[in-house]
């Protein structure tokens, strides 16, 4: 069930808005392809769609969105090729990450992965793959939060949501969730090991499972529509 947002403060009605838009774009609450209406997110929200107007533009020029002659906005839809990309630069972004949080507090880390696996592996166990997708998110925003630099914990995040809007439905997969917590178990070990190289190897490997994941789902999901429109037909 989608939030609602309450704006109670007028001078940032305008930012709320478009804030609120985009969280729900990125948590996937609005699906890819889905049709933005203008005059029903403004009632949804209580405010006039002035304001929504302006952050469905902010949100096209972002790429989230994007304008249909005669349908209006839709939510767009990430491409292979796009989704790509994101893990190639998650990666980069990421290793540095780790590498300043181990330099800043690496038993802190190392301390706080452990319990955020022992969780995982919990909920994973009892089925609750809607917990272990917090999980996985938190395991990688501690990273970013403990390598002290705020740019990079905001790009981390934002990178992070971009790609968890592609990879949404295979993320709740039981052995693509039990692959994950394996790439977190040899990170921490890399972690604890303190090699520089390892780490890095570690945090490549991991996000490239995940990409690959990902990917066989998109593929195996494409190839399961094109089947059935072929019976259909």
């Amino acid at each position: 069930m989608r939030k609602k947002l309450v704006i109670k403060n007028n001078p940032t009605i305008r930012k709320k808005v478009y804030e609120h838009v985009r969280e729900q774009i990125l948590s996937g609450q609005i699906a890819p392809k889905e049709r933005l209406i203008e005059a029903k997110i403004a009632q949804d929200i209580g405010t006039s769609r002035t304001p929504v107007r302006e952050a469905l533009h902010n949100l096209e020029m972002e790429g989230l969105i994007e304008s249909i002659p005669r349908i209006g906005y839709t939510v767009k839809a990430i491409s292979d090729r796009e989704a790509v990309e994101l893990w190639e630069i998650r990666c980069l972004i990421e290793g540095l990450a780790t590498r300043w949080a181990v330099e800043k507090a690496p038993e802190k880390l190392a301390k706080e992965l452990r319990k955020n696996i022992v969780r995982a592996e919990e909920q994973v166990s009892r089925g609750n793959l809607d917990v272990f997708v917090e999980l996985d998110g938190q395991f990688h925003e501690t990273i970013a939060r403990l390598s002290g630099g705020q740019r990079l914990l905001e790009l981390a995040q934002t990178l992070r949501r971009y790609t968890l809007m592609y990879r949404l439905e295979s993320i709740y997969l039981p052995d693509v969730a039990l692959r994950a917590i394996e790439g977190h178990k040899n990170l921490l070990r890399a972690i604890e090991n303190g090699d520089p190289e390892e780490i890095l190897r570690a945090v490549n490997a991991h996000l490239d499972q995940s990409k690959k994941d990902t990917l066989r789902y998109a593929f195996e999901k494409k190839e399961r529509s094109a089947s059935e429109k072929e019976k259909l037909q």
